[in-house]
């Protein structure tokens, strides 16, 4: 979808898209080229000037009619998005349909009531939409990620060509198919599906882009931040995550069960599929035998199986390649020692067709092992052992990664003291829930820069000192 209209790629060649649960043939989409890259980002250049001179209560309606038209699409957007990504069709409808339905009607907010200048003694300072952005998005949460990035930008007065995951594209054409219906000025959206050793290397390279929003794994990141300095881009990353829970030694009986059990919970979500999870739980050592039999009743009690079934809490993995990566990194826990303590290889019975995998939990595991240190990217939680809570802290930040982070504790405020010191974008204090309007990002190897909410937004806006 190029300068307002669905144009043939410069491609010849097709990408199977494949459903999760039966492994059947979902979809294809063009394996676009270079030259539709070029074709996208000339059309989104073209459309800037236009676009960023729109009046902000303009685009806010645009991002509103956007939000709308999906909305009017919601079922089928939900039925393809967990065939893509295999995640549960009650979690599906929160966190993939919803949730990027809501942050179009968000950023439509914020292109309204944001300050786009202030006044600074002799000086107006403003801030200006910083041009043409690139977005490629991952699989696992599809349309999320693409509102996190496409509907932000739009908002702030960019343009966008976007490149959504080759294993989950579907859905950005539904996409694409509500910003046509409303009319969306020519160029202000741009869509190129293709791998990313291609079309997102092409985006990376592109002069007439001038920022690249990319989220995935931190390899692939670092190939787009090295691409993007070439032309001196701005780049935004989300990466990867590597999270702990860290359960401090006051819980009482009853409090330690609890915290244990939503810890496993929060490893769980899309079967593991989410960067955000939080995959190793430290434990006091005098406690390890207490919590590995509440955790091994917890992942015991997520029903895996058809994600579009009730009482189903976790489908299949995305793709065989990545089922095939998951049930590796089983297999390397138990050959280097770690204690099984529920699931392990293989598939769960009865679904040997589909990319299922058995929920898992390892105890005993030494922060060396591979699986304390990897981003495994599935249904697998690792325990470790600490011993005072200066070592918990040290072995919470003791990781490449900073995304998220969790603490239980029973004082507030001992739990909030201890949260202060990890090295994390987001950190969960006894449970606390997730809040769209606040930054969402990383430290360290887990990213550069935010999404959601105004510090989202602010990302898409360059600053411009006016000297009276």
């Amino acid at each position: 979808y190029i300068g307002g209209e669905w144009v043939a790629s410069a491609g010849t060649g097709q990408l199977t898209v494949f459903d999760s649960t039966d492994e059947s043939v979902l979809g294809t989409v063009p394996a676009g080229a270079p030259a539709d890259v070029d074709a996208a980002a000339t059309a989104a250049r073209a459309a800037f000037d236009g676009w960023a001179g729109t009046p902000a209560e303009e685009r806010s309606k645009y991002l509103t009619r956007i939000a709308d038209a999906r909305d009017a699409r919601s079922a089928e957007l939900l039925d393809v998005i967990i065939r893509e990504t295999g995640m549960a069709k009650g979690p599906s409808q929160v966190a993939q349909v919803a949730h990027a339905i809501g942050s179009f009607r968000i950023a439509a907010e914020l292109a309204e009531t944001f300050e786009y200048e202030e006044q600074i003694g002799n000086s107006i300072v403003v801030r200006e939409p910083i041009g043409v952005v690139g977005c490629i998005t991952p699989w696992n949460y599809p349309l999320r990620q693409i509102a996190a990035k496409v509907a932000f930008a739009m908002a702030a007065g960019c343009t966008v060509v976007l490149k959504p995951s080759e294993v989950a594209p579907l859905d950005a054409f539904i996409l694409a198919l509500a910003v046509h219906e409303v009319g969306l000025p020519a160029g202000v959206f741009n869509l190129v599906s293709g791998v990313g050793q291609v079309v997102g290397e092409a985006m990376s390279r592109h002069p007439q882009i001038d920022m690249m929003s990319f989220t995935g794994s931190t390899r692939a990141g670092k190939r787009v931040a090295e691409l993007s300095a070439a032309t001196v881009k701005k780049v935004a990353l989300e990466l990867g995550g590597k999270g702990p829970t860290l359960i401090l030694d006051d819980l009482c009986t009853e409090g330690f069960a609890n915290a244990v059990t939503l810890a496993v919970g929060r490893c769980f979500p899309n079967s593991g599929q989410t960067c955000a999870a939080l995959t190793r739980m430290l434990v006091p050592r005098s406690r390890l035998a207490e919590a590995e039999g509440v955790a091994a009743a917890a992942a015991e009690a997520f029903t895996v199986g058809n994600p579009f079934d009730d009482g189903v809490r976790l489908g299949p993995l995305a793709s065989a390649a990545h089922r095939d990566r998951v049930q590796g990194f089983i297999q390397t826990g138990i050959d280097e020692g770690a204690k099984l303590v529920v699931g392990g290889p293989g598939a769960p019975d009865g679904l040997e067709t589909g990319f299922y995998v058995r929920p898992t939990v390892f105890s005993d595991v030494h922060p060396d092992m591979t699986i304390s240190i990897e981003e495994i990217f599935g249904p697998v939680l690792v325990m470790v052992a600490y011993g005072d809570e200066a070592d918990g802290i040290r072995i919470a930040n003791d990781t490449p990664y900073g995304l998220s982070a969790g603490v239980w504790s029973a004082d507030q405020a001992a739990a909030t003291r201890v949260a202060r010191q990890l090295r994390a974008g987001q950190v969960e204090i006894n449970g606390g829930k997730s809040n769209g309007m606040t930054p969402f990002g990383g430290y360290k190897q887990s990213g550069v820069g935010r999404e959601f909410g105004r510090y989202g937004f602010e990302e898409f806006l360059e600053t411009k000192s006016l000297l009276l």
